[in-house]
């Protein structure tokens, strides 16, 4: 964080990740049962109270997303999880983007790729005019 994402940003880089504190929020938080409270806290201390500007959630029913995930290799340890762990996973991500609307572009991840291409597109052109084709 501190040795590459925060020198990028200084330089007036796009810093793009998969996964960020709101993950640990809901997996760890939610799905393992772990205080949220805790978890944030660690989590901004981690990250040095980092925000993203937008954080892209593919929204989908847990059954869809395992069966998905089963259908393309054996499951792995998060796959592995209850059905009742990523019910909670995703109403915690959900929450989370309730919260906080403006930071969060939820897609309904059964809709083609395409579209959810350029939702993502368009919305990352309005937060980067000129730099996003």
């Amino acid at each position: 964080m501190h040795a590459v994402v925060r020198p990028a940003l200084e330089a007036g880089e796009v810093v793009v990740t998969d996964r960020y504190v709101d993950s640990s929020l809901a997996y760890q938080g939610a799905g393992r049962t772990l205080d949220l409270d805790e978890v944030r806290r660690i989590s901004t201390w981690a990250t040095g109270g980092l925000v993203p500007d937008l954080t892209v959630l593919l929204d989908l029913p847990p059954e869809t997303g395992l069966a998905r995930a089963l259908g393309r290799a054996a499951a792995d340890r998060l796959e592995s999880e209850s059905l009742e762990f990523h019910q909670r996973v995703r109403a915690t991500f959900r929450a989370l983007a309730d919260a906080d609307p403006g930071r969060y572009l939820v897609l309904d991840a059964e809709r083609p790729a395409e579209e959810i291409a350029a939702a993502v597109r368009k919305r990352v052109g309005a937060l980067l005019p000129g730099r996003v084709a």
